[in-house]
């Protein structure tokens, strides 16, 4: 029986897929093999000795201390993309807010109390609503940096809609090109995309290297009046150059789901209290994404989706799997693979990947394995876990 610890509300949709025959999901399990969460801040203290996987229903993964599983050997997953169609459809809401004056023309209508009379009011309407009159997206030209899962639907959807679409991604994967609509303009650097754009939309991760990204100088390089989106992450984008953009007149509108006490009653300024995964779908779509990882990780030792570890999928043959991490350094699988061999044991097929400073094994044998195997391979210098799964 697996034990799988929560972190706040998961969708019963993802909680359904854990079988009760396998199972056993609680908020309060003391000695947890697996962590589900979303947005709680996770401690290292909050990780017992028993845990093998923490995955997060969700795309970022920055409330969880990566590096700290790593040492331990836990494997941390996501679920990139599964929240994909929520995001894209609030870009697109963001680019509307800001091309047309709905939210000021819905203020003043909702601001019209002392009127009782219907043909009073329909004349007032029409007399003001030139004061909200704004400008349509058909024919603008969107610039989309970051061309994953996310980016690369908002593109498509933009075309749909008529606009015309540069994208920039200096980290495109191969799988991220195949999904692209072959009509998205690729750009080769940021500064020529910002020149081309009535429109900017980003979707990158939060990292060291896109961490104010837009910035006072790259911002510098938009084209007049432009209207910048940020539905990624709050770091990517420095505040004070978005003032001083908006101050100066160089972009219009700054859209974003991430408030900043600096931002707020700024002129030009849409933001939204974080709601761009806020759906009944993709928390449903997140939460079953979740579950399956960490099933086909507990019962398989398979790895897909990890932020850690390398992606490790095979199919089970032999009698018992090995899963087996370690730090990524010369000749540990010959290591392993030598113990194995000194105790007599046969390996039936075997899979090795690396990611970064780790390793990962999945290793299917004939018989029964010991439990001196077991200590002899955690022994091995730079093995940083070893499971056996049956």
């Amino acid at each position: 029986m697996f034990k799988i610890k929560t972190f706040n509300s998961i969708s019963i949709h993802g909680l359904n897929e854990f079988g009760r025959d396998k199972y056993e999901v609680s908020s309060d399990s003391s000695a947890p093999d697996a962590i589900l969460l979303r947005s709680h801040k996770l401690q290292i203290d909050e990780i017992s000795s028993g845990v093998r996987a923490v995955a997060r229903a969700g795309a970022g993964t920055n409330n969880i201390p990566i590096e700290a599983c790593s040492e331990r050997g836990i494997v941390v997953f996501n679920t990139p993309g599964a929240n994909a169609n929520a995001v894209k459809e609030l870009v697109l809401a963001g680019m509307l807010l800001g091309s047309r004056g709905i939210l000021p023309g819905m203020e003043f209508v909702n601001a019209q109390t002392q009127l009782k009379d219907a043909d009073a009011m329909s004349k007032l309407m029409e007399a003001e609503k030139k004061n909200f009159k704004g400008n349509e997206i058909k024919g603008k030209t969107l610039g989309v940096v970051g061309l994953g899962a996310i980016g690369s639907m908002v593109a498509s959807t933009a075309l749909s809609l008529g606009m015309k679409v540069v994208g920039y991604d200096p980290a495109l994967s191969v799988d991220a090109a195949w999904r692209l609509p072959s009509q998205v303009v690729k750009i080769d650097n940021l500064q020529s995309l910002l020149a081309k754009s009535d429109f900017v939309t980003l979707h990158l991760p939060a990292l060291d290297s896109t961490r104010h990204l837009i910035n006072k100088d790259s911002i510098a390089s938009f084209k007049r009046g432009g209207k910048l989106l940020n539905f990624a992450r709050e770091e990517i984008v420095d505040t004070d150059a978005v003032i001083w953009a908006l101050e100066n007149g160089v972009i219009s509108n700054y859209i974003a789901d991430f408030p900043h006490p600096d931002l707020i009653g700024v002129n030009g300024v849409l933001l939204m209290p974080h709601i761009g995964a806020s759906t009944d779908e993709a928390e449903d779509n997140c939460a079953v994404m979740a579950v399956d990882q960490l099933k086909t990780f507990l019962e398989n030792g398979n790895i897909i989706n990890s932020v850690n570890f390398p992606t490790t999928v095979l199919e089970r043959s032999g009698d018992v799997r090995l899963a087996i991490a370690n730090k990524n350094v010369p000749k540990m699988l010959g290591h392993i693979l030598s113990e194995l061999a000194e105790k007599d044991i046969n390996v039936a097929d075997m899979i090795n990947k690396s990611r970064g400073e780790l390793a990962y094994n999945l290793i299917d044998v004939e018989g029964v394995i010991e439990q001196d195997v077991i200590d002899h391979l955690n022994a091995i210098d730079g093995v940083i876990g070893v499971r056996v799964i049956v």
